[in-house]
């Protein structure tokens, strides 16, 4: 059949954006992450060599096009190499895992992952993770950029066309980054044929999400395409008052410079808003109450509260320059500011009566912008018997944030006979006000070296300097912080076996602490450093299994001060030590997998003199066991458009803040009908409703997602 005509193709997305555009500003029904059009390995936007990362590449049908193994390359590597053939480990989730699943939010994807924790402080509108016991909410990328700083607003996946997961130290290629690892997220990209995709879809408490996925060739040979994805989202909360909304748009632009030359516009823009969930005080939660259990609904902010609102804006390109001596360049820049502003209500004491709790109130506001840069070399060669494979580069990152906070009032609360009729009264003066600007400039240089057909050495060094102004608006005090660091890793593989390659490796990171302690003496910065032993599988029918084991160690990690209130100290050393197995497989019949198992024991090795002693104490929200798995199949046959697919994922207790949360295992299960020109799937996430907390805090709990359930119905026009 003939691809409609390019007229067509605009009126269509006329008629889409028309149909969108009150979706926008009325919370129409929609969609969910719509699948890419079908493409072979090779043709995959990451696939293959990475000399043709940013090709466009043609629309075509194949047994491929769906695989939980993705097309084996990870683009934060920043190198051909294949993830067989990558000495540490990368974790990668790649469209097809999301689509399945109808996966709606970052933590949504990451549970895919072992050693990671997600969403472990609840709906809060950010992006929270743990990657190998350690915090890295802040380490998140964006089409190997950093995002802000920050993060303070969470990540639209709809627009990604895969996940990817590097845990340990990542210094070496992203400089300031803390050690337990990173995660950067992959774009969707212009293809070569237009498409036009429209998904609605809806859930129970209140779902409704439209999306666009429309894709028009603008050249002969369709190098130069404009593609546009779009959101508009609305879903109320388990939690009773709570609410998101949210309006998301990025359109990308590959332009024909020639066939040495790839080079792709990308911007986005987003619109959020939403009540927090406060999550639920500890008494008549995990602890007991002689009242009874609190019910999991209860909300303890107020209902009139200022909701949170936050606006992005993101533009940036990628160029590919390959010449005729065998160098590539690469060149990444994005530009992107944000604003957020709203209020929180926190959970405080309980009173001796077991039913009145105590309050607390904020107004809260961010603003500030980030520019990232990076360029690098690369260049394939042999000197003798090796096999060099050389990228050196270097990076910029220039982050402003601006933050005002308010101490505002509001009335205790009745937690079992709940009377919302105070409000939160703000004044009209802040408590604090602050402007931090963060700078980092680095340079590297990493050689990968192969001989033999049997062995593969990887080293690399990295140089550092990075800056840190913090300015108090309102005392005009001025602190600043210069660090240096000179970071590196280096690993060896023995390649001489089919079907197994282990590996030893060792990496180094650093970040730049900010503030100072009580005398006013600036923090020296984090240092990490990880040794990891592994072997990587690759077996027949396109199963891989990756096993890895670590000793993770991360220094003067900043914590609270239990002296001086209101200051932090750097605490001495915090150390993981851990195991993880990750498999997928894409067998010939139909079924696919993915899962794997952490086992991962996170402790503080040196408090730095706490008091009372802190020393053996276990990190907080990490559990010791994790698992997940999840399996898709296609059915043959007659049956052949129908596929299915379900799955388990759990972990056990984890201690938090002096006590403990219980363990829990939920089961998720869906269906899917796709034929020609349409397709049709439902998904239940935590289908026997399990009751378990995702997280918690010194005075609350974060309640874990309650039973679920989505249809999607969408048209491939």
């Amino acid at each position: 059949m003939n691809p409609p005509a390019r007229s067509s193709l605009w009126l269509s997305l006329s008629l889409a954006a028309s149909t969108l555009h009150p979706c926008l500003a009325a919370s129409l029904p929609g969609s969910t992450p719509e699948d890419m059009p079908a493409r072979t390995r090779d043709d995959s936007p990451d696939g293959g060599s990475r000399r043709h990362a940013h090709r466009l590449q043609s629309v075509q049908v194949s047994a491929d096009s769906d695989r939980f193994g993705g097309d084996g390359h990870a683009q934060v590597n920043k190198s051909e190499l294949p993830l067989n053939k990558t000495p540490f480990t990368v974790t990668v989730i790649p469209r097809a895992i999301l689509d399945s699943q109808q996966a709606l939010s970052l933590a949504d994807a990451l549970h895919n992952v072992p050693g990671v924790v997600a969403g472990n402080y609840g709906r809060r509108g950010w992006d929270d993770l743990i990657i190998r016991g350690q915090t890295a909410s802040d380490s998140l990328y964006l089409d190997g950029l950093r995002t802000t700083a920050s993060n303070r607003l969470a990540q639209q996946i709809f627009g990604l066309d895969q996940i990817e997961v590097l845990q340990g130290p990542a210094s070496l290629l992203y400089g300031m980054v803390l050690p337990g690892g990173l995660v950067n997220m992959v774009s969707k990209r212009p293809q070569t044929e237009q498409f036009l995709n429209l998904d609605t879809t809806i859930g129970n408490y209140g779902l409704r999400q439209g999306t666009l996925d429309a894709n028009l060739p603008l050249s002969a040979n369709g190098k130069a395409a404009l593609r546009i994805n779009a959101l508009a989202m609305h879903s109320d909360d388990q939690t009773r008052y709570v609410w998101s909304r949210n309006r998301w748009i990025a359109p990308s632009l590959s332009l024909d410079l020639g066939d040495a030359t790839d080079f792709t516009l990308l911007a986005s823009y987003q619109d959020r808003s939403y009540i927090r969930q406060q999550g639920l005080p500890l008494s008549g939660s995990v602890h007991v109450n002689p009242l009874g259990q609190l019910p999991r609904d209860l909300f303890t902010g107020e209902p009139d509260q200022r909701p949170y609102h936050g606006i992005q804006h993101r533009i940036g390109y990628q160029l590919t320059q390959r010449f005729g001596s065998g160098w590539i360049l690469h060149h990444n820049l994005r530009y992107e500011d944000f604003s957020l502003d709203g209020q929180l209500v926190a959970n405080g004491a309980v009173a001796a009566d077991h039913a009145t709790e105590k309050r607390t109130a904020q107004q809260q506001h961010w603003d500030g912008s980030t520019i990232s840069e990076d360029t690098n070399l690369q260049r394939e060669f042999d000197t003798g018997p090796f096999h060099h494979e050389l990228t050196t580069g270097s990076d910029y990152l220039r982050s402003v944030e601006r933050a005002r906070s308010y101490t505002c009032t509001i009335a205790s609360l009745n937690l079992y006979a709940p009377v919302y009729a105070g409000g939160v009264s703000c004044p009209g003066s802040p408590r604090t006000s602050t402007t931090t600007t963060i700078r980092d400039t680095g340079a590297y240089l990493r050689d990968t070296i192969q001989w033999d057909e049997q062995w593969l050495l990887l080293a690399g060094v990295r140089r550092d300097s990075a800056s840190n102004d913090s300015i108090n608006r309102l005392t005009a005090a001025d602190i600043h912080t210069l660090s240096h660091a000179t970071t590196g890793s280096t690993a060896l593989m023995y390649e001489g076996w089919t079907l197994a390659h282990p590996y030893l490796s060792f990496a180094t990171s650093f970040y730049p602490n900010s503030g100072t302690d009580a005398d006013g003496s600036p923090f020296a910065p984090e240092h990490g450093r990880q040794w990891e032993a592994g072997v990587k599988f690759s077996l027949q029918q396109g199963t891989t299994v990756n096993l890895a084991i670590y000793d993770l160690r991360r220094n003067n990690v900043l914590e609270t001060d239990p002296v001086n209130d209101g200051y932090s100290i750097a605490v001495g050393e915090e150390r993981s030590r851990g195991a993880e197995i990750g498999f997928t497989t894409d067998f010939r019949n139909g079924l696919s997998l993915t899962g794997g198992y952490a086992y991962t024991q996170a402790i503080i090795a040196d408090d730095g003199g706490q008091i009372p002693s802190t020393d053996g104490q276990r990190i907080n929200n990490v559990p010791r066991h994790s698992a997940t798995l999840f399996a898709r199949y296609l059915l043959p046959g007659n049956w052949s458009r129908w596929q299915i697919n379900g799955g388990l994922r759990g972990q056990s207790k984890q201690y938090t803040y002096g006590y403990y949360l219980a363990g829990y295992f939920v089961a998720d299960a869906g269906i899917a009908y796709e034929a020609a020109h349409w397709r049709a799937a439902f998904n239940i996430r935590n289908l026997l409703n399990q009751h378990y907390f995702a997280g918690g805090l010194k005075a609350a709990v974060a309640t874990g997602d309650d039973r679920n359930a989505m249809f999607t119905f969408g048209l491939r026009l």
